[in-house]
């Protein structure tokens, strides 16, 4: 290799290693909202920052929440309904995901009974239906 070679790759490897903090903050990131109770039961929600570039026509993500009693449940959360109106989430803004309660079961514990939250399925789909490009990071 000349000099020439290693240092462009060199530089190539340096300006990777400075840029990789950057990429990883521009993805989409989800934290816990806030719990709601409704009828009895604990109807959680997800706050996401869509950081990325591209804007999120649909996500979804599924909790596993274990309950005091040693049960678990899953409970999907999604910024819309799949078939229904669609609520795009573009870059630098904010959406809830939340449990539609009409179409999925509730609970059936009120939200002091939920001892842990872990995440499952996340699904995350751009525009024409493609995956997202960008990671997701779930804080539950």
């Amino acid at each position: 290799m000349t000099p020439r070679v290693t240092q462009a790759a060199t530089l190539a490897l340096f300006l990777l290693c400075i840029a990789s903090p950057v990429l990883a903050a521009n993805g989409i990131n989800v934290k816990r909202g806030e719990d709601a109770l409704v009828f009895g039961n604990c109807v959680p929600s997800l706050v996401v920052e869509n950081k990325s570039a591209e804007t999120i026509d649909y996500l979804q993500v599924e909790l596993i929440l274990a309950l005091t009693d040693g049960q678990e449940r899953k409970v999907e959360l999604q910024s819309a309904y799949r078939e229904g109106i669609s609520y795009p989430i573009a870059p630098g803004a904010r959406a809830v995901l939340k449990q539609h309660l009409d179409t999925s079961r509730a609970l059936g514990v009120p939200c002091g009974e939920v001892k842990t939250r872990a995440v499952g399925r996340i699904l995350c789909e751009a525009a024409g239906g493609r995956a997202c490009a960008s990671s997701v990071s779930v804080q539950p």
